[in-house]
C-alpha cells in the first residue's frame, strides 16, 4: 500500500510507483462489470469497518486540536457517521456511472481500407496530493478505478492516521478480491506518507502523468512551481454572490447564508458579498441579521458601513478567502459595477447573482468569466457528487478542460486508432494524388 522510504527513497518509490503503472496498463483492459465489482467490495469494506475509520479519524482530530490546526483545517479533517455515509454512496454512485473507457468518438473512412477511430483511454498514472480531507482518498480512488487509472494518494501529515485507515480498508478489499477473481489489482491505489515522497514524485514525469494538488493557495502554488508534470487543480476559491436590484430579497438570504454558512470551510463558500445600491438600505439589515444569527462576521465597505455597524474592510479583505465565517460586503451600484469587481478578485472558482429580472442573470451568465456561474441558487452546488459525477478528484479553474468539479471525464484522454492494408501517404500526394473519401461510418 505505501512505499518504502527507507534507503534511497527515490529507486524505492519509483519501484512502487511503477507497480501502480503496470497495475494501471493492465486496468485499462478490464470490463466495466470487473470493475464495478472492484468497487462494490471497496463499499461494503468502508460500510464494515466505518468504527475503525472513525477511531482514526479522532486521534487526527484531537492532534489536529492540540497542535492549535486552524478551524477549517480542523473542519476538513473531521469525518462522521454522515460523512462516512457519503462517502460510501459516493463510491456506489460511481458504479452506476458509464464506463468512460473504449468509447468510439470518431470512426471514419479515410479511404476504401483505410478507417480511423479515436477512442477514449486512460491518462495512466493520477497523483493526488491533497490536505486534511481524509474522505478524498474514496473519491480518488473509486474514480481512478473507474476510469482505469492508476492512483497516488498523498494527504497531509494531519489526516495521516484516516488517510492510513481508508486506504487501509480499500487496499485490503481489492486485495481479497483480486485474490479470489483477479480482475483490479490492489497495487492500482498507493498512499504514501511522508513529505520527502511528495517531494520526490513531483520530479517523476515518465510515472505519472497528472498531478492534482488540494488545498491552500500556498499549497497549490508550490506544487505548480515545483514539477514538469501537468497539474489540475486551482489555487483559490474566492466566490461572490451578487445581489441585484431586481432580487427577491427573501430568496438572496437563504442563498447568500448557505453560500457562506453551509461548509464555510469550502472552496466554493462565497468570501465577498455585493449588494446593488438601489436595495442596500432594505436589504442590508435584514441580511446582518441573518448572519449574525450563524456567528459571521462582516466586513464592509464605507458605503455599507453607512448601514450597518460593522467592521470596515481593507483591499486586503477583497482578495482573502477566508474559509471561515468572515464575509466582506461591498455596495455596487449597477451589474456592470459587479461584474468589474468580480473580474478582479475572483478566483474563477463559482459566482451567482440573485435577481428576478432574466436579461440581468443572462449577462452576468455569460460576461462573468468563472468555472461556474448561477443564478439564483447557492455557490455550494459547485461540487461533483451534485452534479451527478458520482465524486471529483478535484475542481480547476483552468481556461481549458476539464473546468469546474473533475470527475470521470477529467480523467480520460484519447488515441487515434488508424488501419489499413498496406497504405501509403505517396498515393495520396504529387500530380496524380489520390483523394481521401473522408466518409463517416
Amino acid at each position: 500500500m505505501s512505499a518504502s522510504v527507507s534507503g534511497n527513497i527515490s529507486i524505492d518509490l519509483s519501484a512502487s510507483i511503477q507497480r501502480t503503472r503496470t497495475a494501471a496498463i493492465a486496468l485499462a483492459k478490464l470490463p466495466s462489470a470487473i470493475k464495478n465489482a472492484a468497487l462494490e467490495a471497496i463499499a461494503i469494506a468502508l460500510e464494515q469497518q466505518s468504527d475503525k475509520i472513525l477511531t482514526a479519524n479522532q486521534k487526527d482530530l484531537e492532534a489536529a486540536h492540540a497542535n492549535q490546526l486552524p478551524s477549517a483545517l480542523i473542519a476538513r479533517l473531521k469525518l462522521d457517521a454522515n460523512k462516512l455515509k457519503g462517502m460510501i454512496a459516493g463510491v456506489r454512485d460511481v458504479i452506476r456511472l458509464g464506463d468512460p473507457i473504449g468509447n468510439r468518438q470518431i470512426h471514419r473512412e479515410l479511404d476504401a481500407g483505410l478507417v480511423l477511430e479515436r477512442l477514449s483511454c486512460p491518462l495512466g498514472v493520477i497523483g493526488v496530493i491533497f490536505e486534511a480531507r481524509p474522505d478524498a482518498v474514496t473519491q480518488i480512488a473509486a474514480l481512478g478505478i473507474k476510469s482505469g487509472n492508476g492512483v497516488i494518494l498523498k494527504g497531509g501529515s494531519e489526516a495521516v492516521n484516516s488517510c492510513e485507515a481508508i486506504a487501509g480498508v480499500i487496499y485490503g478489499a481489492l486485495e481479497t478480491l483480486f485474490a479470489q477473481q483477479g480482475g483490479v489489482s490492489p497495487n492500482v491505489v498507493q498512499l504514501l506518507t511522508t513529505r520527502a515522497e511528495t517531494s520526490a514524485i513531483l520530479h517523476m514525469d515518465k510515472l505519472i502523468d497528472l498531478i492534482i494538488p488540494r488545498g491552500s493557495n500556498q499549497f497549490v502554488q508550490y506544487i505548480q512551481n515545483n514539477t514538469n508534470i501537468p497539474v489540475l487543480g486551482h489555487a483559490d476559491g474566492i466566490c461572490h454572490v451578487y445581489v441585484d436590484a431586481a432580487a427577491d430579497l427573501d430568496k438572496a438570504i437563504a442563498i447568500a447564508v448557505d453560500s457562506k454558512i453551509q461548509y464555510p470551510a469550502a472552496c466554493n463558500a462565497i468570501e465577498t458579498m455585493l449588494v446593488h445600491s438601489a436595495i442596500a438600505n432594505q436589504f442590508l439589515p435584514l441580511a446582518f441579521k441573518a448572519f449574525q444569527s450563524h456567528g459571521v462576521e462582516l466586513r464592509g465597505c464605507d458605503r455599507t458601513r453607512q448601514i450597518i455597524d460593522i467592521t470596515p474592510a481593507t483591499d486586503a479583505d477583497w482578495s482573502t478567502e477566508y474559509s471561515d465565517l468572515i464575509l466582506a460586503v461591498k455596495i455596487v451600484d449597477s451589474p456592470e459595477d459587479a461584474i468589474a469587481h468580480i473580474t478582479d478578485y475572483s478566483s474563477k472558482h463559482t459566482e451567482t447573482i440573485v435577481t428576478e429580472d432574466l436579461a440581468i442573470a443572462e449577462n452576468f451568465m455569460s460576461d462573468v468569466d468563472a468555472a461556474g456561474v448561477y443564478h439564483n441558487c447557492s455557490t455550494r452546488f459547485a461540487d461533483g457528487f451534485r452534479y451527478g459525477f458520482g465524486a471529483e478528484v478535484g475542481i480547476s479553474t483552468n481556461k481549458m478542460p476539464p473546468r469546474g468539479p473533475v470527475g470521470l471525464e477529467g480523467l480520460v484522454t484519447y488515441k487515434y486508432r488508424l488501419v489499413g492494408n498496406g497504405h501509403v501517404v505517396a498515393t495520396y500526394a504529387g500530380a496524380n494524388a489520390k483523394a481521401f473519401t473522408h466518409r463517416d461510418l
